[in-house]
Formats: C-alpha cells, structure tokens, sequence
C-alpha cells in the first residue's frame, strides 16, 4: 500500500507494463482482485459481483486501501490452509485449497507491485522472505496460450540473466521485463520523485 499511497490523479494515465492498461486500469484490476479473493476466503467467491472491475471513483487510492485491507482481513480469518476457495477465473468447476488460493493472489501483487513501482519511476526492494515464496508460484503458473489473450495479467514467458536476484526470475517468468521503462523515463522525464522501498 506504501507504493499506492504515492499515485497521484495525474499518474492515472501513465501508461504501464501491462501493455494494454493505464495505471488507472490496473489499480481497478488490483482493487477487484482484493475483493473478489477477500469474497472467497467468506466463501462467497463464486457469485460474480464480487469479482467486477469497475471504474475508479473520486478517491482511487482510498478504494484500493479499502480493498487491500478487506482482503488481509479476510484472509487472516481463514481457519485452515485447507478452505475451499471457489476462483472462478481459474475454474468454473472446482475450488482451490486456501493455501494454493493465496499464494495465486501473492504472486499477482508482487508482480502488480513492481508495475505500480515502475509506472511511478520508484523503487521495489520486497523482503527475501516474501520473493522465496513468490518464485516457485511464479514458475508455477502455466505458460501458454492464455497468456496471449486480450486482457491477460501476464505474458508470455521470458530469459531472466543467470547473474539476477529473486525478483529478476519472477518478473521474466511472468512475461514482464526488468528493464522496463515508461515514455518519460526513456526521454530523461524526470516523474519528480524519490526512490523509496516498499
């Protein structure tokens, strides 16, 4: 949320490295996201609603510390790691194990994390804790032709440098380029702010 807290309404429109979003769409994404995780931790994650992206309102970063903390919340009421999960954006049929459910929507926020991060020219610095756990998900998640669908929250895989630190692995994995940079910071733009870690 630190990284959130630093969007400002004229950085809704940067353009972001989910090529087809704004940064206004991706915090919409992640805001549905929350809920729709937080539902199915109730055991309400079938019914749609709760899974809508809808347009930002007024106060976009207000909705999503909203959505971020709901969700925490949820989760931290979970009684077991064992708690069905109905996901149906992964299936329509079964439902998921709460630890293989949350470890879904951990790797979803480390990679969207470093989205907000880059889109914002700030610094990503994550716990090595939290990037042990996210790589193996990262490896994990199947790498085909889903990817190239309109819309898809990670791309087509890609070759991480052998020398690269956890997060480097888990960012290529995911279809995303360490290297990326938005339209101001390939020109030499400065975004006016300082790095920070999150």
């Amino acid at each position: 949320m630190t990284l959130i807290r630093r969007v400002t309404p004229g950085d809704l429109s940067r353009p972001t490295p989910c090529s087809a979003w704004a940064l206004a769409d991706l915090l919409a994404h992640m805001t549905a996201q929350h809920h729709g995780f937080a539902a199915a931790a109730r055991g309400a994650g079938r019914e749609p609603a709760h899974w809508s992206v809808r347009p930002l309102g007024a106060d976009p970063v207000g909705q999503y510390t909203a959505a971020a903390e709901h969700v925490i919340a949820a989760f931290a009421a979970v009684e077991g790691p064992d708690r069905p999960f109905a996901l149906p954006e992964f299936s329509a049929t079964r439902a998921f194990p709460a630890a293989r459910a949350i470890g879904f929507h951990l790797i979803d926020y480390v990679v969207h994390s470093w989205d907000v991060a880059r889109t914002l020219d700030l610094a990503y610095t994550p716990s090595a804790e939290l990037l042990r756990a996210a790589l193996p998900i990262a490896r994990a998640v199947p790498d085909d032709d889903s990817r190239l669908a309109p819309g898809s929250a990670f791309r087509p895989g890609l070759t991480a440098d052998e020398e690269a630190d956890t997060l480097e692995p888990i960012l290529t994995a995911l279809g995303r380029s360490p290297h990326w940079r938005g339209p101001e910071q390939r020109s030499g733009v400065s975004t006016g702010r300082t790095h920070l870690s999150s």
